[in-house]
């Protein structure tokens, strides 16, 4: 993670190029007061792309209903210092998400976005940390409230595994 540069830098998502296993804990409903997690997990494998501008990573997500399959993609604007990232489900393969932009500041990745849930307006929040070396984690979380308060309702955590 790059954390030097009042900018972002196209480095700053080299710290998960690999392949990992996934540790997911998950709320089972969200913004709805649910205090019950459901825990799986998964595979991911992250390239660079785009001549090291941006990345893209495929996921394998075991979830206890069954599997499925996923693509992040990020780019980085060397204008701005901001990433924008998209999710892909593949159980709606027709259906990007909207991006969340954001960047790295002392050692965290905060990206944020305006979205709906259930016909309801939201703010998303991505975050990025490495609470250990080569053991990244990813947040996610959601408001009602413009980001005054947060649901914190899934956390992936990542470990190397030899490439195949």
């Amino acid at each position: 993670m790059t954390t030097t540069n009042a900018l972002g830098s196209a480095q700053d998502f080299d710290f998960f190029v690999g392949t990992w296993q996934v540790r997911h804990r998950r709320l089972k409903e969200r913004l709805k007061s649910c205090q019950d997690w459901e825990e799986f997990m998964g595979r991911c494998e992250m390239r660079k792309t785009l001549g090291g501008l941006g990345n893209v990573d495929d996921n394998l997500l075991e979830l206890p209903a069954g599997s499925y399959r996923a693509v992040t993609l990020r780019s980085f604007d060397p204008a701005s210092g901001q990433w924008s990232i998209w999710w892909l489900d593949g159980r709606s393969p027709g259906r990007l998400d909207v991006p969340v932009v954001g960047s790295f500041s002392e050692g965290v990745g905060s990206f944020y976005a305006d979205d709906e849930l259930d016909g309801r307006a939201i703010r998303v929040r991505f975050q990025w940390t490495l609470p250990a070396p080569d053991q990244p984690r990813w947040e996610q979380a959601f408001s009602v409230d413009g980001g005054q308060s947060w649901e914190s309702n899934w956390v992936m955590d990542f470990e190397p595994t030899a490439t195949p």
